[in-house]
């Protein structure tokens, strides 16, 4: 049961970052003025990466850890 649960959350966080991409491309070909995508990917984006580069050790423990996550092969 457990590995049917984390099997799922593996698929959906794996579709989650392909939609990011997905969406960065959209909004770099088109701009911001993409009638079906409401929010500024891009804008966003270079704003976590800012605020985790403030953040000093924290900030770069913060995308070792997220790095770990996204990349394990389980």
């Amino acid at each position: 049961m457990i590995d049917n649960i984390t099997g799922f959350l593996r698929k959906l966080t794996e579709l989650a970052v392909a939609l990011l991409a997905l969406a960065v491309v959209v909004q770099v070909v088109f701009g911001t003025a993409v009638p079906f995508l409401n929010v500024d990917v891009v804008g966003n984006l270079t704003k976590v990466i800012a605020a985790l580069g403030s953040s000093g050790l924290v900030g770069l423990i913060a995308v070792a850890v997220l790095y770990a996550v996204l990349n394990k092969k389980a």
